[in-house]
C-alpha cells in the first residue's frame, strides 16, 4: 500500500505548502478532504471511492462537495462517506443541505445516488480489500472526532485527527504495531490556552502527550495540522522540549514536519 501523496496537511491555506487536510491511500480512499484534494485531476478524482472523515469541520471536509460536483457523472457507483453518526448529521444539516451545496444523497436519484454515507463508531474496523484495513480510534475535539489507523502489509499508519489530550487514544495506539504516527500541533505555545479552549495541541501539550507511549516502541512521528503563520515557531519549540530532555520525560523523539507531496509505503 502506498500514501501517493500527502495533498494537504496544514490548519489552513496559504500557498502550495499550506492546503488542508487529506491524505491519499492508494488510488481510492481519501482521509480527510480539504482544500488538498485539489491537487488531484480529475481522472484521479473519478477514482475515489471512499472518503473517511475525522470530523465536520470545514476544513476537512469541503472538498467532498467539489468532487463530486466534478466527477460523479463519471463514476459507476456512489463514493462512499465513512464517518460517526452525529458527524454524519451535521454534514446533513449544514452542508449538503440544498442551501450550503446540494444533497448528493438524492442526485441524480435516490436510487442512484452520487453518494453514500457509511456509519463508523471508534473500534470499528474496516475492510476495505486488497489487504486494506482502517480502524476509528478514539479523539477529543471541539465536534465529535475519531482519528484512523490504516493498515496493509507491515504496521499501522496511524492519524489523531484534530484532538487534544486523550488517554484512550494512547492506550489503544499502544496495543498495535505503529509504522509512523502523524499527531496535529495547530498552536504555538504563546497560543497554548486558545489551544487548549479549542481542543487542540500545542508543543507543550504535545510533550505530555508523547510522554504517553509505550517506551519500548520507536517510529517516526509527523507533525501536522499547524497554523501557517506559526509553523516555523512551533517546530522550533517542538526541538527544544525534545532535544532538551533525552532521557525520562519527554524522552527524545524522530520527530519531523509533515509536507505536502510527502509518501509513505507501508
Amino acid at each position: 500500500m502506498l500514501f501517493r501523496s500527502i495533498l494537504g496537511c496544514s490548519g489552513s491555506i496559504g500557498g502550495q505548502q499550506h492546503r488542508t487536510t487529506s491524505f491519499l491511500v492508494d488510488q481510492d480512499i481519501l482521509i480527510d478532504a480539504g482544500t488538498g484534494v485539489g491537487e488531484l485531476s480529475l481522472p484521479e478524482l473519478a477514482l475515489i471511492d471512499h472518503v473517511f472523515v475525522t470530523h465536520s469541520h470545514l476544513d476537512h471536509v469541503d472538498s467532498i462537495a467539489f468532487i463530486l460536483d466534478s466527477v460523479g457523472a463519471l463514476r459507476p457507483k456512489p463514493l462512499t462517506v465513512h464517518a460517526t453518526a452525529p458527524t454524519i448529521e451535521i454534514l446533513k444539516k449544514n452542508l449538503f443541505n440544498w442551501d450550503i451545496w446540494p444533497d448528493f444523497t438524492v442526485i441524480p436519484t435516490a436510487q442512484e445516488p452520487f453518494m453514500q454515507y457509511a456509519e463508523i463508531a471508534v473500534g470499528n474496523v474496516i475492510d476495505i480489500g486488497r489487504g486494506r484495513t482502517i480502524t476509528a480510534l478514539p479523539a477529543n475535539h471541539t465536534v465529535p472526532a475519531v482519528g484512523y489507523a490504516v493498515t496493509a502489509g507491515n504496521g499501522c499508519w496511524v492519524f489523531t485527527g484534530d484532538t487534544e489530550r486523550h488517554p484512550a487514544f494512547w492506550r489503544r495506539l499502544n496495543q498495535m504495531h505503529v509504522a509512523a504516527l502523524v499527531i496535529e500541533t495547530a498552536f504555538s505555545n504563546r497560543e497554548k490556552e486558545l489551544a487548549k479552549r479549542s481542543l487542540h495541541l500545542s508543543p507543550m501539550s504535545l510533550a505530555e502527550e508523547l510522554d504517553c507511549i509505550d517506551k519500548s516502541k520507536s517510529f517516526p512521528i509527523f507533525i501536522t495540522h499547524t497554523k501557517p503563520a506559526e509553523t516555523e515557531l512551533i517546530m522550533a519549540e517542538i526541538q527544544k522540549f525534545d532535544q532538551t530532555q533525552p532521557f525520562g520525560p519527554n524522552v527524545t523523539h524522530d520527530i519531523r514536519w509533515l509536507r505536502a507531496g510527502q509518501e509513505f509505503e507501508l
